[in-house]
């Protein structure tokens, strides 16, 4: 509490802004300096206006706001979490170190099975390649920070990547110093219950609900250069999308 009230006391020392927003803007700092842990509760609200020393209504004014971003959720009789939730934009072409990074988390991989192949019919009608094309497979458990994520089960062409080792952390980070980072996607999204094998990778239970993208990666002459078919925990993942009349 010593170090949140020193943040806010940074933030007041140089902000004109209302009290409450001076107090979002404290606990923002805390949360992106991780002062709270994953689903940690806040102090209650009694508590933080005692030693902030502010009204009980700037506390929850400031809190109404960052549960409105996201940032907090509220559980009725219980408090006020820190939210693990990620929310994707549907509608942007970035990969998952990208997303985990803009949010301040650190991505990385465990590999299941990383090989080189030639495409299956399934993968030669999706990325509209001849019988015995050459492909690159990645199958991987995907982590923000310690908790895993997702699935993910990748078919690379394999004209798009030097080799099968030039992947490492980021797919998309190898496509792009390739030269071959796709520029637009077809992507569908569907729900399903995680199967036994899926549940026990993705440390969930069996039958908990789950998240499946698929997404067709193509580059900017027309040609497609990735097939990934991704299973996402439903409990840490949300995918939005901003829609328009235009």
């Amino acid at each position: 509490m010593t170090t949140l009230a020193q943040l806010m006391q940074n933030v007041a020392d140089h902000s004109s802004l209302p009290l409450y927003q001076q107090l979002q803007r404290a606990l923002r700092a805390a949360i992106d300096q991780r002062l709270f842990g994953p689903e940690e509760a806040l102090p209650a609200e009694r508590q933080l206006a005692t030693d902030l020393s502010v009204s009980r209504i700037t506390v929850r004014k400031a809190i109404d706001g960052l549960v409105d971003e996201g940032l907090l959720v509220r559980r009725p009789g219980s408090g006020n979490f820190i939210n693990t939730r990620i929310e994707k934009n549907f509608a942007k072409l970035t990969s998952f170190s990208e997303d985990m990074r803009a949010r301040g988390r650190n991505p990385r991989s465990v590999w299941l099975k990383r090989s080189e192949g030639t495409v299956s019919p399934e993968e030669a009608l999706r990325l509209r390649l001849s019988p015995g094309a050459p492909v690159y497979r990645f199958n991987r458990i995907r982590y923000a920070d310690d908790v895993p994520m997702c699935l993910e089960y990748a078919t690379i062409v394999a004209s798009c990547l030097p080799s099968l080792d030039a992947v490492q952390v980021s797919m998309y980070d190898a496509l792009e110093q390739a030269g071959n980072r796709p520029v637009r996607a077809l992507q569908r999204l569907s729900a399903l219950l995680l199967n036994a094998e899926q549940a026990t990778l993705l440390q969930a239970r069996e039958g908990d609900a789950g998240l499946q993208v698929e997404r067709l990666g193509f580059l900017r002459d027309g040609r497609a250069v990735e097939f990934c078919r991704s299973y996402f925990r439903g409990d840490m993942y949300d995918f939005v999308a901003e829609l328009s009349t235009s």
